[in-house]
C-alpha cells in the first residue's frame, strides 16, 4: 500500500478505535492479518470453548484454521465434514454457552458502532448476548462515516457477496445490488447496531490495515 493511503488508513482506524473505546468495547490495529490472528490468538485461553460465525474475514486472515489445527480449544465447528441441519441447529444453541465467539462486522462505523445483519439471526444473537467474550476481526474495507454508509455498504456489498457466496436464489445473488427482495432465501432478516455495551470489554474489536471479506 502506498505510504500516503495507508495514513489516510491508519488516520481513519484510529479514529474509530477511540470511538469502539468510549462505547466500552477493547479496540485493536493489526496492520496486517497475520498480525490479527496472533492478536486473536493472545485473547484465547487453553480450554476454551469457541464457536464462530460464518466470517470469511475470520477465514482469510488463518483464525479459523488455526482454532481448529490447535488441539488446545473446544472447537464447536458449523463446517465439519459430515455434520447434519439437526447438528448444526444444536450447535447455534450451545453457543450462548461458549466462552468465545468469533466474527467479523458487516460495517464499523467511526462512531465506534458495529453494523451486523442476518438471515437466521445466530450470529447476531451470539454477538449480543450469551459468549463470555467476543473477538471481532474486520478489515479496514469496512469501516464507514456513519449508519446510513453501513446501510450502503450492505445493499451494494456486503449482502450480495455473500449471497453469491451461499448460492442463494435472491436478486441480489444476480444483479450484484439489493433489491429488498423479500423471498424465504433472503439473508437480510435481522438489523443490528452494537453500540454502548453494559459489560465493558466483553465486546473485542481487531481493525486490521488489509481489506478482509465482504
Amino acid at each position: 500500500m502506498d505510504e500516503n493511503v495507508r495514513f489516510v488508513v491508519e488516520e481513519r482506524i484510529k479514529r474509530t478505535m477511540e470511538q469502539l473505546k468510549k462505547n466500552r468495547m477493547e479496540a485493536y490495529y493489526a496492520p496486517t492479518k497475520e498480525e490479527a490472528r496472533q492478536i486473536a490468538l493472545g485473547l484465547l485461553h487453553e480450554g476454551d470453548v469457541i464457536s464462530c460465525g460464518g466470517s470469511m474475514s475470520i477465514a482469510e486472515c488463518g483464525l479459523l484454521e488455526a482454532v481448529r489445527q490447535s488441539g488446545q480449544y473446544r472447537f464447536l465447528d458449523r463446517a465439519r465434514p459430515g455434520i447434519t441441519p439437526e447438528e448444526i441447529e444444536k450447535l447455534y444453541r450451545d453457543t450462548f454457552f461458549c466462552d468465545v465467539y468469533l466474527a467479523s462486522s458487516n460495517a464499523v462505523t467511526e462512531q465506534g458502532e458495529l453494523f451486523n445483519v442476518d438471515g437466521n439471526s445466530n450470529r447476531v444473537a451470539a454477538m449480543l448476548y450469551g459468549p463470555k467474550s467476543v473477538i471481532v476481526v474486520a478489515g479496514y474495507n469496512k469501516i464507514v462515516p456513519d449508519l446510513a454508509h453501513a446501510v450502503q455498504r450492505l445493499e451494494q456489498i456486503a449482502a450480495p457477496a455473500n449471497a453469491k457466496r451461499l448460492s442463494c436464489k435472491t436478486p441480489c445473488a444476480v444483479t450484484g445490488v439489493c433489491q429488498h427482495c423479500r423471498g424465504d432465501a433472503r439473508i437480510c432478516s435481522s438489523y443490528v447496531v452494537m453500540s454502548h455495551q453494559r459489560q465493558a470489554g466483553r465486546v473485542k474489536v481487531i481493525l486490521v490495515g488489509e481489506e478482509l471479506g465482504y
